[in-house]
């Protein structure tokens, strides 16, 4: 399995649809492996990296591919993506769509691709802030860490949220109002019950964008 998830853009907020030619060479696997590394750095986990494809463009099976879980079929509609994450800091999400990849010129990745070079390479040089002593608490890192709706830590939509609770209590009926399994599930994860802090975490970020949507 990969270390990412990914999903369909669950917001369009940030992106401008303004562009401008990339000048990257690098590789996917190059530009993967650097977002492993600053990820890693900030202790990250729950990545999500979320492109302009519909829902039938990701696999359902679980087979990676070299650019994810996407389909060998999937196109994305634009260059637009953003990456999110749980770190020691927070949620944190970068989403641009800034970069194009020169026509006429042989690309090794995708424009959504350079997009997601372009916040690796943001998250190294705010990791820079750190590494000559301007910042001691990750202060450069404040700014990002109001996720917009429908990007908690990955959670694309409520609706998604709702499918994750309802998988860990098995014994819910269908159709189970949101905040009935919101309640039954923090009494089990809950870590006073013996449950994972990972777990509970992870049930805290699903609360927030239920609250955000109105339905708890």
């Amino acid at each position: 399995m990969s270390w990412y998830t990914t999903r369909p853009i669950g917001d369009r907020t940030p992106f401008t649809g303004r562009h401008e030619f990339s000048d990257f060479t690098a590789s996917w696997a190059d530009t993967l492996s650097l977002l492993a590394r600053e990820v890693n750095a900030l202790a990250g986990r729950h990545v999500v990296i979320e492109v302009d494809v519909p829902e039938r463009a990701i696999r359902a099976d679980g087979m990676l591919r070299a650019d994810g879980m996407l389909r060998a079929d999937a196109r994305a509609a634009t260059p637009a993506v953003r990456v999110a994450f749980d770190s020691r800091h927070g949620p944190l999400a970068y989403a641009t769509d800034r970069f194009v990849k020169r026509a006429g010129k042989q690309a090794k990745m995708d424009d959504w691709q350079h997009n997601v070079r372009a916040i690796a390479l943001g998250l190294e040089a705010l990791r820079r802030v750190d590494r000559y002593s301007i910042s001691r608490r990750g202060e450069q890192y404040h700014g990002y860490k109001a996720l917009p709706p429908g990007s908690f830590a990955g959670f694309a939509s409520s609706d998604v949220v709702r499918a994750w609770m309802g998988a860990r209590i098995p014994e819910a009926p269908a159709g189970a109002d949101a905040r009935d399994l919101y309640k039954a599930l923090a009494r089990r994860l809950h870590p006073d019950a013996g449950g994972r802090r990972e777990d509970w975490d992870r049930l805290d970020q699903a609360r927030q964008l239920l609250e955000a949507g109105g339905l708890l």
